[in-house]
């Protein structure tokens, strides 16, 4: 069975497998093992509540009871450009007009900007290969939503999330190619790098200031911005599911875009239902709900897909999910329609 928990700097090993296996492009999965146990620390800490909620990093693990291996890894950040402000690319229409030919030109241009600061980020998706057609994807994806939901004034009231960009067979990116690295004049590899290892100065000091006019742009890096990476197409459609919807703002470095969704119209969120515990056998008459069921809180946060039955204030659990949640008679829990 496959579960969802609150990682912690024991899972270091499994973590840095996943960022190797994660491939080019991935930021917030860094092949760098200081970057990530760092991480791990602070996820320990955030769900212990020991930070303040802007400063938050949770990391939940995708866990498999019958071989205890970590099948998958994403993340929730509590605020976004709290510190070094969190840049990104909007797409703007520049229009200019002339009287003296009575003639309008629009221009279409990426604007440097600092927009997200009001958000927190629901992030860092990835799961095994050979796992993203099981079901993994969806209960791993929705298991933040029930974190965010447990304790929503320790979150935004916009929750933000950035795929992926389009990267071409060889792990090229047209976007950084054609546009972003006349910039920074690194290997792509080693901004990427700089991004989680580094306080971000870099790209203060030589991001554009300037619009930059898409008309020269190379066709190539014009069609990869707002395009999502052939591995993040899933997520994408699951985000849009969840009600998420295209904000205008492209990553600075690959293109991908930002999607954004209100805290409480989220609707693996808007659906949950806060409930006790009763812990016993379901019977085979019974009305039986498929739905994913997490703790009510944020400490030891947990989340399975089980069978349930519901009542008005109950919802009544197989004793081996709740022995999975770590949850006892009358416990509170939330749970949300699976479908």
């Amino acid at each position: 069975m496959l579960f969802v928990r609150a990682a912690g700097p024991s899972d270091i090993d499994a973590l840095m497998e996943l960022a190797y296996l994660s491939g080019t492009g991935f930021t917030s999965l860094p092949e760098d093992r200081r970057t990530l146990a760092e991480r791990l620390d602070l996820s320990e800490a955030s769900f212990a509540g020991s930070v303040e909620p802007a400063q938050a990093w949770y990391v939940l693990m995708l866990e498999n009871t019958e071989t205890g291996q970590i099948e998958g890894v994403a993340g929730v950040k509590g605020g976004v450009g709290t510190g070094r402000p969190h840049n990104s690319f909007r797409v703007v229409t520049l229009a200019q007009y002339s009287s003296a030919i009575n003639t309008r030109f629009d221009h279409q241009a990426l604007v440097l900007v600092n927009e997200c600061s009001g958000c927190s980020e629901v992030g860092s998706l990835f799961l095994r290969p050979g796992k993203r057609q099981s079901g993994a994807g969806s209960l791993l994806a929705r298991a933040r939503y029930l974190l965010i939901g447990a304790n929503r004034d320790r979150f935004r009231e916009t929750i933000m999330s950035e795929l992926r960009g389009w990267f071409d067979e060889a792990d090229n990116s047209p976007f950084w190619d054609g546009i972003s690295s006349k910039f920074f004049r690194l290997p792509f590899a080693e901004a990427d790098r700089m991004i989680t290892s580094t306080d971000g100065q870099f790209i203060a000091d030589l991001a554009p200031r300037h619009p930059i006019y898409l008309e020269l742009v190379n066709e190539e890096a014009r069609n990869a911005i707002g395009a999502v990476h052939r591995h993040g197409v899933p997520a994408m459609r699951m985000l849009e599911k969840e009600g998420f919807t295209r904000s205008g703002l492209v990553d600075i470095f690959d293109g991908g875009p930002t999607v954004t969704c209100a805290r409480d119209t989220i609707r693996t969120i808007r659906k949950s239902r806060k409930l006790g515990v009763r812990v016993g056998a379901i019977e085979s008459n019974a009305p039986v709900c498929d739905m994913l069921v997490s703790t009510g809180s944020i400490s030891a946060f947990r989340t399975i897909r089980t069978n349930v039955v519901l009542d008005q204030d109950n919802v009544v659990l197989p004793a081996d999910s709740a022995d999975l949640l770590r949850l006892s008679e009358g416990d509170p829990v939330q749970v949300s329609p699976y479908s």
